[in-house]
């Protein structure tokens, strides 16, 4: 059930005393207050990690990383003002240390295949046993990864086929293939895929009737189609 969020979204922090300086510490990030009040419960009775933020949204997720850097994020990957998969992409940019377990709803989400292709280094199901988030943090904080067989099986086999799928496509192509594939697949036209690369409309118009001959489809809607199918950005 979709809520409505002021611009200021809460945000808890709690003291980090000298004795938690050798335990895991953790950022929650999730919409709910429910979920977050719940986390924060069954994070608490563990000894070895310590909650030092929790966030209601993305932003507040970013600000709260920035300023704790803490050793794990648990990020919901559905949040107001910035998902998870937009978190993930600051936190790369911004290279940020801070190792990201997510928290999903469900398996059929191509945010899911993003995360993961962004440095998520664990996955659990929100309707998963309270012990199991707490195994992932341990082993995500260790170094290791944690994808649960029923959490991203599915998704992983999907992410294989697409990623198969687009090495397809540019194992048959040449490397300026490859460039106006790519301005096509953005909505350039062929004057404009020209100019950003630099040659000839007519330069252009050759290298798109090889790519159609070498991908068999018979014009830019038909190739335009297939980029889809096969996830190729």
């Amino acid at each position: 059930m979709s809520r409505s969020h002021s611009s200021s979204a809460v945000t808890r922090s709690v003291p980090r005393g000298s004795s938690e300086r050798q335990r895991i510490t953790v950022v929650i990030a999730d919409d709910h207050p429910i979920v977050l009040a719940g986390l924060e419960t069954l994070l608490q009775r563990e000894p070895d990690i310590a909650v030092v933020d929790r966030c209601t949204d993305g932003i507040e997720a970013l600000r709260a990383i920035n300023k704790h850097r803490p050793d794990v994020l648990i990020l919901d990957l559905r949040m107001p003002r910035a998902d998870g998969v937009a978190v993930l992409q600051r936190m790369k940019q911004d290279g940020a240390p801070t190792r990201v377990v997510l928290l999903a709803a469900v398996v059929a989400d191509d945010a899911l295949l993003d995360a993961i292709r962004l440095g998520a280094c664990g996955v659990v199901l929100k309707e998963m046993a309270p012990r199991v988030l707490v195994d992932c943090i341990r082993e995500v904080h260790a170094g290791r990864q944690w994808f649960e067989q029923r959490a991203v099986g599915e998704a992983m086999a999907k992410l294989v086929r697409q990623e198969t799928s687009s090495n397809e496509i540019t194992s048959i192509l040449s490397r300026r293939e490859i460039e106006v594939v790519r301005a096509v697949a953005r909505g350039l036209r062929n004057r404009e895929i020209a100019e950003c690369l630099g040659i000839a409309e007519g330069t252009v118009k050759l290298h798109l009737h090889a790519i159609y001959t070498k991908l068999q489809v018979d014009g830019r809607m038909a190739l335009i189609v297939k980029l889809n199918e096969r996830s190729f950005v």
